[in-house]
């Protein structure tokens, strides 16, 4: 789990630049534009492209 709410302030999509949701059910980042899911290893964002997957539709929605 994200502990650091001061780093959500400041952190950002690796490849759109835009801001990046929590998502504490999927303990993940989420962006919205690019439809990618960034995962959280061990409270460490892991921000590479080449390792988020794509978003759900009911994780787009919510």
């Amino acid at each position: 789990m994200l502990k650091d709410k001061k780093l959500l302030e400041i952190i950002a999509c690796p490849c759109c630049k835009g801001k990046l949701l929590f998502t504490p059910s999927k303990d993940a980042l989420l962006c919205r534009f690019d439809k990618l899911v960034f995962a959280i290893d061990d409270g460490i964002p892991v921000l590479l492209e080449s390792e988020a997957r794509t978003a759900t539709e009911a994780e787009m929605a919510g």
